[in-house]
């Protein structure tokens, strides 16, 4: 029987800091060439694209002045706003107001037509601003008569419904009853 040689691979010493530095700047060093190589290229072929492109611009010039470009302005249309319709919600506590303002939103889901104003007297009013309902503000009776004893409620909510109607251009004005709030279906009508 006769025994084959089997090749023994040469024994890696391994490298030592100093080695293992070299060699990775020796690496970093060409990627660097290369890349500078691979910036000298596209720089050459950006200035040839730019003469090209300004050699056809030159060519083109005695076109342009011959047959000057028309730009074709589209029409100004403008789209009239949505009517306002304002719904004067006074004395009603958080809850039934948030479920009005909710009625308010799912109405403009199925009837996008109109953009609602809702006019309240709740001063937690400002926690249904992220339902997509526009929420004005009067303070309640008994609030405005402590601080405005000189005014009386019923001049201050005449004047903020004018100034509403002046405002928003309101086509249609909702008193809502608090007694018995209106349902989706009876917002349709």
């Amino acid at each position: 029987m006769r025994e084959t040689a089997v090749p023994v691979p040469p024994v890696r010493e391994p490298l030592d800091a100093m080695q293992r530095a070299r060699w990775e700047l020796s690496a970093m060093a060409g990627r660097l060439r290369s890349l500078e190589a691979r910036l000298a290229d596209e720089r050459c072929r950006s200035e040839r694209l730019r003469q090209e492109r300004d050699r056809l611009r030159d060519g083109t010039s005695w076109l342009r002045r011959l047959f000057p470009a028309r730009r074709a302005t589209p029409p100004v249309r403008t789209i009239p706003p949505a009517p306002v319709h304002l719904y004067v919600v006074i004395g009603l506590a958080f809850e039934p107001l948030r479920e009005f303002v909710l009625t308010v939103q799912q109405r403009m889901r199925v009837e996008p037509g109109h953009r609602p104003v809702v006019l309240t007297d709740c001063s937690s009013f400002a926690l249904l601003r992220d339902l997509g309902v526009l929420l004005e503000y009067l303070p309640d009776r008994e609030t405005w008569e402590r601080h405005r004893p000189d005014r009386s409620w019923e001049d201050a909510l005449a004047e903020r419904l004018s100034r509403l109607y002046r405002d928003h251009g309101a086509v249609r004005t909702i008193f809502v009853d608090r007694a018995k709030l209106p349902t989706l279906a009876e917002l349709l009508r």
